[in-house]
Order: structure tokens, then sequence, then C-alpha cells
């Protein structure tokens, strides 16, 4: 781990306070209690590199709101990477075509879009893998990359796929290697692989090579007597092992950004006090990224 790697914020941290998306809530979506440039002056506060945005935090996606964001995060010298879906169940902000994310993608001034696939898999979940259901949506996925490659060769965005929730990283490698272009890679995400019953370690082993991008991530997992369940914690505070992860990484991703994201477990919090909680966990992360895993020194 020579590399010195910088680090970002996926905004989908402080989705308390109306950033990143309303995951799961289609009813009650969460007032924007700190928008995207009161956000850039955070991460320069917090000494961050970059930030992982969405179309929840450009709030609107005309040309002037885009050249506006991209001018804020110049000033600020902070990189940017844009997250957007195919088809998000539950936020349709972050639903873009791939033509509409690449250019929205250049526009902000970033370098990476990363797509989530949003496949809709059958029951059950476990042992699905490259299901027939599953390899009709992944088709779609390859033809509708294969048409935009043009467009990635004109302005030099890269394109990366996730390992959303709802899929299996040797389905990320299939359509990655299908695709076959230098400009089309993956986003690993450090605890998605669970959502389909999946080692996330083991993900992280088979996608790491390919990722342009990561969401680094922990968990805590607990169990009773119905089974067991996650809860989004921060950096270090969960069972995810990430110094092991973040080796990984180092080692074998193209990328020399580290993007960290905390799914923050409201649990029973009011969500004024939720959100206080979450904003605590944020800066506990990036004092661990920065003086445990010494992300950011060589």
């Amino acid at each position: 781990m020579a590399r010195k790697m910088k680090l970002g914020l996926h905004t989908y941290t402080l989705h308390l306070w109306g950033l990143g998306q309303n995951w799961g809530i289609q009813a009650d979506p969460r007032p924007k209690e700190i928008d995207l440039f009161q956000l850039m002056d955070m991460a320069v506060d917090w000494g961050l590199d970059g930030l992982h945005i969405t179309g929840c935090d450009l709030e609107t996606k005309d040309d002037l709101r885009l050249a506006a964001v991209k001018k804020a995060a110049q000033d600020h010298s902070l990189y940017l990477e844009y997250n957007f879906s195919r088809n998000e169940e539950f936020d349709p902000r972050l639903t873009d075509s791939l033509e509409k994310g690449i250019d929205i993608t250049c526009k902000i001034g970033a370098d990476l879009a990363k797509l989530s696939l949003d496949i809709r898999r059958p029951r059950p979940i476990y042992g699905s893998c490259f299901h027939p259901e599953v390899m009709r949506q992944l088709c779609d996925v390859h033809d509708e990359i294969t048409a935009v490659l043009p467009l990635l060769e004109k302005t030099g965005i890269r394109l990366a796929v996730e390992n959303h929730t709802e899929t299996f990283a040797d389905e990320i490698l299939w359509v990655i290697r299908q695709v076959n272009h230098p400009l089309v890679g993956a986003c690993v995400d450090t605890v998605n692989s669970m959502g389909v019953l999946e080692n996330p370690e083991d993900a992280v082993k088979k996608l790491a090579r390919f990722a342009f991008c990561n969401h680094f991530c922990d968990h805590k997992l607990t169990r009773d007597q119905f089974g067991i369940r996650f809860h989004g914690v921060a950096l270090g505070d969960g069972d995810i092992d990430c110094f092991k992860t973040y080796k990984i990484i180092c080692d074998q991703s193209p990328t020399d950004r580290v993007t960290f994201e905390i799914e923050w477990d409201m649990g029973d919090d009011p969500l004024e006090i939720a959100r206080e909680k979450e904003m605590a966990a944020c800066k506990k992360s990036i004092k661990y990224a920065r003086e445990v895993l010494k992300i950011g020194s060589i």
C-alpha cells in the first residue's frame, strides 16, 4: 500500500440531511437540510478531496445549474463523481438514461459516472446469479452501454458499473467483459453484496482490479431468533475488515480514490437526533480513514 490515496465522501452518508437519495423511502422524503454548495464548504473544512454526488444533490439538471456546480467544485479544489441509476425504484431523481448521465457528468466537470443497474431479481434471491430473468436485463445493459461507447470516447468519461444491492459480482464482471472497453469498469461497494447473500470480501476481491471507483462502507451484523440484520455504522465500528478491504483496493484497483459511505441506521431515534448521530458518524469515519487506515498517507 505504497500509493497515496485521495479521500472522498459519498453524499448518501448524510442522507438524513436530505443528501444522496431517499433510498427505500417513497412516501416521506427527507427535507434538504444541507445543499450541495454547503457540503462543498464542509468537505474543505474536513480535509476531503472530493465528492460522489447524485441527482438529488443537483436539485435540477439544467445547464445553468450544472455549470454552477462545476465552478463551485473547481473553486473548492474538489473532484466530483456522478452517481446515477437506470431505473431507481425509490427515488426517481437518480434515474437518467446513459446518454443523460454521461452528459451531466461532463457538464459538472466530473471524470467518472457511476451506474446502478437496478436489476429486478426473481425469488429466491440466493443462488440466483445469472438467472435467465436477470440475464435478459444484463443483455439490455450490455446493449445500452455499447451504444454510448462513442460518447465515452468523445468525452473521456469513465463509466463504473456498481455491484449494487441486487447484483452479484460475477454479473458485473460479465457485463464489463462483454463490453470489453477501457472506459468501462466497475464500482466496488464493500457491503452491497450482502444484499444477495454474497460474501462481501469475495466480491471486493473479484471486482477490485476492474474498479475505477468504490463505495467504502462498514456494516454491523446482529442476529436474533428471526435471523440477521445489517446496520450501517461508522467506518471501523462494524464487521467488515476495513484494513483488508483497503489493502485489496490499494493493491489491485486502478483508482487513486477511496470514497467512504455510511448507510446510517437511525433505529428508533427521532429524525433530529438521528441526523446528529449520522453527522458524528461521518466525522468519526473521516478520522478513522485518516488516522487508522492512513488514507492520504504514503
